[in-house]
């Protein structure tokens, strides 16, 4: 028994093996944290004050140092920028805050998160010390609880009472910990006040009342706004002092409250992350990464002036900071420093007490991670001040208070402040522990998915396209179940033998089995695919003459651009500015193109004399079709052949200079896109056109620019749809400029401001419905080109209709500046369809691989880069009252990708609508779009198991990764969708 298999359908099968594949290493890549102790194993009793030298002296300070703080609030400003406070928009809209920056009592620091800069892990590097996972960006959009020891579980543990309004991200990770709480949704980013009214509105009653310890607010409407308006958006300024007031009220508050024998209350004022020029976050641009951190409190000394130079700290700098605030032990998985100003008012004893404190749980935490600890510098230094501490604590216990005393503190006090830096630095380095097993598993699978695909080219790409796989060859069945039981060996003895957590042994015996099988089934597969080649090899050829096919220029820039830009993919520069090599690279092929076409049109003469024998052919059928009419051409005939003759002729010289001129269109075309959108990162930060075209003085211009943009839309897909679909998507168009003109980015002509902005949800579903609409008419019509009858005409339309939906849905969610991509996208579409592809007939492969090509192109004309701060949010909540999960993901990832999809999608509209071409086309194109996609996420994985100990591992190589399985994913659905509308379909026939 054989199984006849399509290369379409070996393509898509082999793109779901490698998803699975890549899954699985992005889960040992990104593995949640492993180094922190369930909360109920991480208390433990403080560390005792050091003992001093000699017999007969004891310290007597064994407990934790009581709280320097009667009540402590909190208020975090989501996406608040450094420059928001300590820059001209701080001195501007929050004047309040800034005199108490300059006047008042209290600290000011710039503090640095780590990448990746979004909410979650954030929170989580504020409340535990700790560096999240690099994953988190991921679990992001649902946060698990957080069962690490952390600030708010130890507070919980020692009585205090909490309080929190805000972003409910922290009631899921922080469940039953809150005496009273309000949670507000932090992912519906269209909405920019009713999400912080819903916290403002309890400051009120709170602040009267005495009977809560640590109030923590969270306010999200800055970060929304920056989402959807971008950082110099006029809503900022008014959000600002908005923010400045509620601060304004509290600190107020606190101040009236305090007594002169109570403690001082204490308020901090910070932000989990910055804001890209953008307006989104995410990545590890200065905008990004740095926020102000205030201290504010009576307990300090009043400033006499405006500040000089502003102090840098780390982001996990805070929980230290806190817990010794609030009289709690420090977190055990904390890699932060105590903020020594906050505590500088304290006694000398004091001080060294907390920082004896920090540097023991540093070491401690180092002990527990690195085996040669202490050959550490930080360790070692650690020591080096703790035994200068003890020396200092036998003079101070002996009653010396002379100069000797003051001089030895203060040099204890550099000596821990030293040994706190560079042991915070060691663990800092080691956050990223491997699961090594999964990610090699992942690796395999990978490589011998590429392996096949690679074995598989020349008969993948035959007339036929099919396979003839053996369902039961005996070597091979037999050769399977020995390496399945050597892989399930293997696996044994790793998983029993792990001294770490392992994703993949902690997988079910059957889903381990299964992925064994797997691998063994591809090893098969291989070593039956190089048998094959080496029996044809053996076998003399049989036209050896037509086997000797020279590689035009086009196939050479093709070969040579695929491996340049997988080479490319080893030096984080490259990465970063990923677009320079894909710009260049159909910038070249256009040149190769014009090459082809002059070569076509100016040298190729034997295909002069075909045009007039068609045009009289044509002419003797329409003279015959008219006989049968009892219509008399024949008078008519000879003066009218001689007339389109000469018109054929005229026509074909005008077809031929628009063929030459279509290179050139491309290249305008391209070089504008590139103006529109400064992507990448070195220069990212540069003024670009849709930022003028974004900013508020532009209003105009952007929806003039909208209207022209959304009607080319239509003149350029409308050609080929039915007229219901013509009307669909005319409405369809409209409804998008009324959305974008409900949220304020565009106005009507008859709109005299831009006052009355709602969220746009009736505009957008009004769209939503044209949508569904015009896709379901398609694909009506491709079910039944592929049930009722085979007729390509019916399934080229019905194609043609999914493609027009998926534009009409990438008009909604692209941002109204990103409209002319659009346009550009379907425009060169069009142009190479007409004047280049179909003139100079090139095959299957070569137009696949120009489509993927310009897809990758086109999907950073966007705005793209490899960086997660370039992926917008707003996207996902077009038309959404509320966060759902499952839409918001799918819609972002689809305005993310639209670029690659809509050009995949194209491809494929191609190849079904040129009936001349081999029947094989789709298949030849799903196996092509498969192969140029495994190759480069093939290699860059190898490259990152290699690198994970680079420099840029977290900033560059790591987002990188992230996209590259994200577009894994979409490939094999796209290539799963080109099997399907593969007319011949897999079949069994008996040997």
């Amino acid at each position: 028994m054989r199984l006849r298999l399509r290369s379409g359908a070996l393509a898509a099968g082999c793109l779901l093996a490698e998803a699975l594949g890549v899954a699985l290493f992005l889960r040992g890549f990104f593995p949640l944290p492993v180094r922190s102790l369930p909360r109920g194993e991480a208390r433990a009793e403080p560390p005792a004050e050091p003992a001093p030298p000699g017999p007969g002296i004891a310290s007597n300070w064994t407990k934790i140092p009581p709280p320097l703080f009667r009540k402590v609030v909190i208020v975090l400003i989501d996406a608040l920028r450094d420059d928001f406070v300590f820059g001209p928009k701080g001195k501007q809209f929050m004047p309040y805050t800034t005199q108490v920056i300059e006047k008042g009592t209290s600290y000011s620091f710039i503090a640095e998160a780590k990448p990746p800069t979004v909410t979650m892990p954030r929170i989580k590097a504020l409340m535990t010390g700790s560096i999240p996972g690099f994953i988190d960006v991921v679990v992001n959009l649902n946060s698990p609880a957080l069962m690490t020891d952390n600030l708010i579980w130890q507070a919980k543990a020692a009585g205090k009472r909490i309080i929190f309004y805000g972003d409910d991200t922290w009631v899921k990770l922080f469940p039953n910990h809150f005496v009273e709480y309000d949670g507000t949704t932090s992912f519906f980013v269209s909405d920019f006040t009713e999400v912080d009214d819903n916290v403002t509105r309890h400051l009120d009653r709170v602040l009267k009342r005495e009977d809560w310890d640590l109030l923590i607010l969270h306010y999200l409407g800055l970060d929304h706004i920056g989402h959807v308006t971008g950082p110099n958006s006029p809503l900022v300024g008014p959000k600002l002092r908005e923010m400045d007031n509620i601060l304004k009220k509290i600190h107020i508050s606190l101040l009236s409250k305090e007594g002169e024998t109570s403690l001082p209350s204490l308020l901090v004022v910070c932000g989990d992350h910055g804001m890209s020029e953008t307006g989104s976050h995410g990545g590890s641009s200065e905008g990004e990464v740095h926020t102000p951190l205030l201290f504010i409190s009576s307990a300090f000394e009043k400033k006499s002036g405006p500040l000089t130079q502003l102090e840098f700290v780390q982001q996990t700098d805070l929980a230290s900071t806190l817990a010794v605030g609030l009289g709690l032990p420090i977190s055990r998985n904390n890699v932060g420093n105590i903020i020594l100003p906050v505590v500088g008012s304290k006694t000398m004893r004091e001080q060294l007490r907390f920082l004896h404190m920090n540097g023991f749980q540093l070491s401690t935490l180092l002990q527990e991670n690195t085996p040669a600890y202490g050959k550490d510098l930080g360790y070692e230094q650690f020591k080096i001040a703790e035994k200068s501490h003890s020396n200092w604590i036998k003079l101070y216990l002996e009653g010396n208070n002379s100069e000797i005393l003051l001089n030895l503190g203060k040099k204890v006090l550099k000596q821990y402040l030293e040994a706190l830096r560079t042991l915070s630095s060691s663990l800092s380095k080691q956050v990223a522990q491997y699961d090594m097993y999964s990610m090699m598993v992942g690796t395999v699978i990978i490589m011998e998915v590429l392996l096949l695909l690679l074995l598989s080219v020349p008969k993948a790409l035959s007339s036929q396209a099919e396979f003839e796989v053996p369902l039961s060859p005996p070597l091979f069945s037999l050769l399977f179940y020995l390496m399945c039981l050597m892989l399930c060996a293997i696996h044994v003895i790793v998983c029993t033998s792990a001294e770490s957590l392992c994703y993949f042994c902690n997988m079910s015996w059957l889903t381990a089995v299964g992925v064994m099988m797997l691998i063994s089934a591809l090893m098969c597969g291989i070593l039956s695919a190089i048998g094959k080649i080496l029996e044809n090899s053996r076998l003399p050829l049989k036209n050896a003459g037509a086997s000797n096919s020279s590689w035009s220029e086009v196939d050479v820039l093709i070969l040579a651009g695929t491996i340049g830009h997988v080479l490319s993919l080893g030096a984080s520069s490259f990465i970063e500015e990923e677009h320079q090599t894909w710009y260049f690279l159909i910038n070249t092929l256009c040149l190769a193109l014009c090459q082809e076409l002059c070569r076509h049109h100016f040298l190729l003469k034997e295909c002069d004399l075909q045009l007039g024998t068609t045009v009289k052919q044509n002419f003797d059928s329409i003279g015959e079709a008219s006989e049968c009419k009892n219509i008399d051409v024949q008078a008519a005939s000879d003066s009218k052949l001689g007339k389109a003759a000469s018109s054929a002729e005229f026509v074909k010289g005008s077809n031929k200079w628009k063929s030459l001129a279509s290179p050139w269109i491309i290249l305008i075309c391209c070089r504008l896109l590139r103006s529109l959108n400064q992507t990448g990162v070195q220069w990212a930060h540069r003024p670009d056109f849709g930022h003028w075209l974004t900013s508020s003085e532009h209003k105009s211009e952007l929806s003039v620019l909208a209207a022209i943009s959304l009607v080319m839309i239509f003149v350029l897909v409308q050609r080929r749809c039915s007229r219901v679909s013509k009307i669909a998507m005319a409405l369809g168009l409209l409804g998008v400029y009324s959305y974008r003109a409900a949220i304020g980015n565009v106005v009507f002509p008859w709109q005299r401001d831009s006052k009355d902005i709602s969220k746009g949800i009736t505009e957008a579903r009004f769209v939503y419905v044209f949508v569904l609409g015009i896709v379901f008419t398609g694909t009506k019509d491709l079910l039944k080109s592929q049930v009722i009858s085979a007729d390509s005409s019916v399934k080229s339309t019905g194609l043609w209709e999914v493609y027009s939906g998926l534009v009409l849905l990438s008009a909604l969610l692209l941002r109204p500046h990103n409209l002319p991509v659009l346009v550009f996208c379907l425009l060169i579409q069009t142009v190479m369809t007409k004047y280049i592809w179909r003139p100079l007939k090139f095959d299957a492969a070569q137009t696949t691989i120009m489509h993927y090509w310009f897809g990758q192109a086109f999907f950073y004309f966007q705005g793209n880069s490899n960086g997660i701060a370039t992926v917008d949010v707003s996207a996902g909540f077009v038309g959404l009252e509320s966060y759902d999960e499952i839409p918001a993901i799918f819609l972002t990832a689809f305005a993310t990708y639209a670029g690659p999809l809509l050009w995949a999608i194209h491809l494929l509209c191609y190849l079904s609508s040129e009936v001349s071409r081999n029947s094989a086309a789709v298949g030849h194109g799903c196996f092509c779009y498969a192969l140029m996609h495994s190759i480069p996420v093939a290699i860059y994985i190898v490259l990152v198991t290699g690198l994970r100990y680079h420099l840029f591992i977290w900033s560059v190589f790591s987002p990188k990764l992230l996209y590259e399985g994200v577009h894994v994913f979409i490939t094999a659905a796209i290539c799963l969708f080109f099997t399907a509308m593969d007319q011949n379909h897999s079949q069994n026939v008996q040997d």
